[in-house]
């Protein structure tokens, strides 16, 4: 008897594990442009794409302004390190500046960490500078947070291309 309760409680167990992994814990993708095997003593039992069918995710789409990305958006162009002053933010804190959307778009590698949320916002726009604020959103009340410090890559939209402006990176305190 007990052992038939062992076994229907590891079953039990193994269901809900299995239950809780979903569709989401899948097996990896292939690269981009590139074939891949599917790993040892694994079953496939879905049919195989046709040579035609495209399996490859879509390509990154620009970054509205205000949602972070870990990557700078395809095309963009770095802002020359003479074009950027830094000398406001903390030391350490990245100061990398790219260009997207025609000039219009800033892409700024930020600083966030444990529950915040790096923001940005242009808080001044004149004939040759533009000052953008970097903040982080603050964490509630009594929420537990991990220490971790991330590196996002940030958009802020501008009103006009930035051509030669001096972009001025400012911290401001969380939101």
């Amino acid at each position: 008897m007990r052992y038939s309760a062992k076994v229907a409680g590891t079953g039990v167990l193994l269901l809900m594990v299995t239950a809780c992994a979903g569709p989401d814990m899948s097996t990896a993708q292939p690269a981009a442009g590139g074939d891949s095997a599917a790993p040892t003593g694994s079953v496939s039992t879905s049919p195989s794409p046709s040579p035609s069918a495209s399996v490859l995710p879509a390509p990154p789409t620009a970054n509205p302004p205000g949602k972070p990305r870990l990557t700078v958006p395809e095309g963009s162009t770095p802002v020359p390190p003479g074009k950027i002053d830094a000398t406001a933010l903390p030391s350490g804190f990245p100061h990398e500046v790219w260009t997207s959307n025609g000039g219009t778009v800033l892409d700024i590698r930020a600083q966030e960490g444990g529950c915040g949320h790096a923001l940005g916002e242009a808080a001044e726009q004149t004939g040759d500078r533009v000052v953008v604020n970097l903040s982080e959103t603050k964490a509630q009340t009594g929420q537990m947070c991990t220490m971790d410090i991330r590196y996002p890559v940030i958009s802020v939209a501008l009103a006009a291309p930035l051509d030669q402006r001096t972009v001025v990176l400012k911290t401001t305190p969380p939101k």
